[in-house]
């Protein structure tokens, strides 16, 4: 039975919040990269090709947005699921998000574990046993 693990990359220059997200869906049996700013996401990203990337909007380099638009140029990134994060919950920057190709918008000022956890599941495709 040996099926492989799904792939996490989580983009986010907040070290707790990204360690903590990364201990729950290592919990949850995915394998899970951590990577705190945009150029080394991206990088991991291409290298790695995640089942599902997890990425923060303000960063201090390249923001999540810009990270967003490389990926989409690519062949493989065109079609990966990409969860934005951000402490905005500016509908401007969301429908920007969107328009670039992002699977899912959460706001973390309201963040809360178990439903990104789920998210992720769902955009891996993974079928909820609970």
């Amino acid at each position: 039975m040996g099926e492989q693990k799904k792939r996490i990359l989580i983009v986010d220059d907040s070290v707790d919040l990204a360690e903590a997200l990364g201990t729950a869906l290592t919990h949850e049996g995915f394998e899970v990269h951590l990577r705190h700013t945009g150029e080394s996401g991206y990088d991991m990203a291409c290298t790695e090709k995640p089942d599902v990337i997890l990425l923060d909007i303000e960063m201090p380099d390249i923001t999540g947005i810009e990270v967003l638009k490389r990926l989409r140029k690519d062949a493989w990134g065109a079609s990966v699921p990409v969860i934005i994060m951000s402490v905005l919950d500016d509908m401007q920057k969301i429908a920007e998000v969107v328009e670039e190709g992002g699977g899912a918008y959460v706001t973390k000022k309201d963040v809360n574990l178990f439903e990104i956890v789920n998210l992720v599941k769902e955009k891996a495709g993974i079928e909820d046993t609970a």
